[in-house]
């Protein structure tokens, strides 16, 4: 008899179950076999099954749990988790993404549109910019980042369509395909995305300890890290290890990727990594969450010798940030208008924290006290995605662990933004997630 390559084997397997999935013969949130029960019954070795499950994984079908197995996902729940959704709808209430805004920001926006048009240089608005943004803004920009601690010279300045944006112009312009990046397990989408783009190859490290052992085993060229205000965790790192991880970055030739754009919701931050190691340390910020989301204007402070590099970058992608934007941004940035928000941003954030303890109590919640944002674990017997789509179909719109997992399988856990509904609405909504997360975990 002829006997089926293994490799067909493995094929067939991935295509059978995919499809058992996909017509609903496997029904979502069932337990498939252990891989040495599907290698017993599949007549395959051990290695090959685990290969089907990370395949079936790879393309979303399932989902692997710690300890508990491999589990069929829900195809309901939109690629991605959320957090690639381009539009929640108009019905929803939305956990997802944070847009924070305050009552008065769209007059200010009025006002400020009416003084430009009644005074400046109007012309050269509508001409290109410098590459990495005019004298007086980057000025505006370092003056700004003294409030943060971080003392620096203009000339270091670069002017961003975002802050999303400025972590791209690193990555095209200080990294190449291959890299090998350090991460925590749990970080942020958006430089996932990036990464996966430009072929970076990102490695969780849990602590500095866990860094240090792997710059003695690989040559890692980068730590992309958000010490203050972490995002999903909203974790600040002490003062302490901020200098452990300078002196790894001297010793070990590290780039430092300093993401800061949530750290202006700290009111008492330790001093940036930027500050400790400035010649490792570039520094990617803006003003979307801190101003609005439609203000695409951020910042990148960089080391001189990747100034150039990182120019080129910026006319590869934008040419330069649109000069309406930045010149409102910076105006706001002189005239304290962004520091108001940012204090009352805070406070807002603060306020929200309050009403999602309340209103979660008996849940684990892991957060900071004036974040826009909560971490919930899940109890043990809980599914992320079922209850994602649970509550999607009760108009609420969550995002659960995965796209912030660098390490697999994801935990069992929920993400959730606080900062883009009324409070009213928040507090009715978290009702939910509470009631769900409890009937759930008796089901």
């Amino acid at each position: 008899m002829h006997t089926i390559p293994s490799v067909s084997r493995y094929k067939a397997l991935v295509d059978s179950f995919a499809a058992d999935i996909r017509n609903g013969e496997l029904a979502p949130g069932t337990r498939l076999p252990t891989h040495r029960r599907l290698a017993a019954d599949h007549g395959i070795a051990v290695v090959t099954a685990t290969r089907v499950y990370a395949e079936l994984e790879a393309i979303g079908l399932v989902s692997r749990e710690q300890g508990r197995g491999t589990f069929v996902r829900d195809l309901a729940l939109p690629a991605g988790l959320g957090v690639d959704q381009e539009v929640v709808a108009a019905d929803a209430v939305d956990l997802n993404f944070n847009y924070p805004s305050l009552p008065g920001q769209t007059d200010l926006l009025r006002r400020a549109l009416r003084d430009l048009a009644t005074s400046g240089d109007l012309e050269a608005l509508l001409r290109y910019q410098p590459h990495r943004g005019r004298p007086a803004d980057r000025a505006a920009v370092a003056h700004h980042l003294r409030r943060r601690g971080l003392e620096v010279d203009p000339a270091r300045v670069l002017i961003v369509s975002g802050a999303q944006h400025g972590l791209a112009v690193v990555g095209l312009g200080a990294l190449k395909p291959g890299d090998l990046v350090a991460v925590d397990p749990l970080t942020y989408p958006g430089f996932k995305a990036l990464a996966q783009s430009l072929s970076l190859e990102l490695v969780p490290v849990a602590g500095l300890d866990a860094l240090a052992r792997l710059c003695a085993r690989r040559p890692v060229r980068a730590v992309y890290t958000m010490p203050t205000l972490h995002n999903p965790l909203g974790t600040v790192m002490p003062l302490s290890s901020r200098a452990a991880l300078a002196d790894l970055a001297h010793r070990h030739d590290l780039l430092l990727i300093e993401d800061g754009s949530y750290a202006y919701l700290e009111p008492d931050p330790p001093a940036p990594l930027a500050a400790l190691a400035p010649e490792h340390t570039v520094y990617v910020s803006g003003l979307s969450k801190s101003v609005a989301t439609g203000l695409r204007v951020g910042f990148v402070v960089a080391p001189p010798v990747l100034g150039p590099a990182l120019e080129r970058a910026i006319r590869l992608t934008t040419w330069n940030t649109p000069a309406l934007s930045t010149v409102i941004a910076c105006r706001w940035l002189e005239d304290g208008t962004v520091d108001d928000l940012e204090v009352r941003k805070r406070a807002d954030a603060a306020a929200r924290q309050d009403v999602a303890r309340s209103e979660l109590a008996g849940l684990t919640l892991v957060g900071h006290p004036s974040s826009y944002f909560t971490w919930l674990p899940l109890p043990d017997d809980a599914r992320a995605d079922r209850l994602a789509v649970t509550l999607g179909r009760a108009r609420i719109s969550v995002t659960t662990a995965e796209p912030f997992s660098v390490a697999s399988p994801a935990p069992r856990a929920l993400r959730l933004a606080l900062g883009s509904t009324d409070l009213e609405s928040l507090r009715v909504s978290l009702r939910t997630v509470r009631r769900v997360v409890l009937e759930d975990a008796f089901q």
